[in-house]
């Protein structure tokens, strides 16, 4: 079994670095919330006092970060993992992250003589727990290699994407369609309730027709129609607002820099600013229904 440091122990990386754990690796970790730390504790991590206690003797680190300003403190600080570990070591981000930090990333990893992959994942809180996650993985091809052994005890689906930057392209295209099915999803099932079609009867329907997507299936964001749905919990977070937000700016920065219009993904990010402006970022992004059924309304 390997050495893996663990860089972000959050929603994603604490269930992700516990599989590792799982899976008979040592995995020590870090990250600046100590309720994160404690809780990665409990599932078998061994805490490290930074990032440099971390990577000593690491095989692997991983990283799982909010957004790029954090990846590029993590592995660009004086004390980061480009200044604290050894060459040999493979890195891998599984950070979702703007494309210019993660060329950032390759080219300095590349410049300082490592090993790196881009890696980020797709299946939420749920799919890290189970260990379920898709991991889309961009770089060079003997790194993607030694990085898809590393990654499957985490993983339902490894899938190489191609060279440099490529595995972030994929994550932020698939978001961006995540989020606009949602939007669809909101919009049909308030529609359909209003036309008067039993909620369940018209899930039925869609789930087996040309309206099913995965956000339908899975977020469905009326209560008591599928037990996954945060509208269950009173919109409890599987994916925060904010988190929308943010990922699907990422892809309408990469479409404004390669000149590709997203006029419905722009019309959805406004619909998540609408939220976040009432407060609700912390909630879960299907709260969006809130706005297609009118019961949140903009405050004066």
């Amino acid at each position: 079994m390997s050495v893996v440091a663990w860089i972000g122990l959050g929603n994603m990386g604490g269930p992700m670095s516990a599989n590792m754990v799982a899976a008979g690796h040592e995995v020590r970790g870090f990250d600046l919330n100590p309720d994160a730390l404690a809780a990665a504790v409990t599932a078998g991590v061994t805490a490290a006092e930074s990032i440099a206690d971390a990577v000593a003797g690491a095989d692997v680190v991983f990283t799982m970060l909010p957004k790029g300003e954090h990846a590029r403190a993590v592995y660009f600080g004086d004390d980061g993992v480009l200044a604290t570990t050894d060459t040999s070591t493979l890195l891998v981000d599984s950070s979702t992250i703007d494309m210019e930090t993660a060329q950032a990333l390759h080219d300095a990893a590349a410049a300082a003589g490592f090993r790196f992959v881009d890696a980020p994942v797709s299946g939420g809180i749920s799919g890290a727990t189970a260990g379920t996650l898709t991991f889309m993985i961009g770089g060079e091809a003997g790194a993607v290699a030694d990085a898809t052994g590393f990654i499957q005890p985490m993983a339902a689906n490894i899938i190489p994407t191609g060279g440099a930057t490529t595995g972030q392209a994929a994550k932020i295209c698939n978001n961006l369609m995540l989020f606009i099915n949602l939007a669809a999803t909101a919009e049909g099932a308030v529609l359909a309730e209003r036309l008067g079609l039993d909620k369940q009867v018209f899930w039925n329907i869609a789930s087996v027709s040309s309206g099913d997507s995965w956000a339908l299936r899975t977020w469905y964001p009326i209560k008591d129609v599928i037990e996954t749905a945060a509208a269950n919990r009173d919109f409890a977070p599987t994916f925060t607002t904010a988190l929308a937000s943010k990922d699907i700016g990422l892809a309408i920065a990469a479409a404004k820099a390669t000149n590709t219009p997203l006029e419905i993904g722009e019309h959805v990010a406004e619909l998540f600013q609408r939220l976040i402006d009432e407060g609700e970022g912390g909630k879960d992004c299907s709260m969006i229904v809130k706005l297609v059924d009118g019961t949140l309304q903009p405050s004066a």
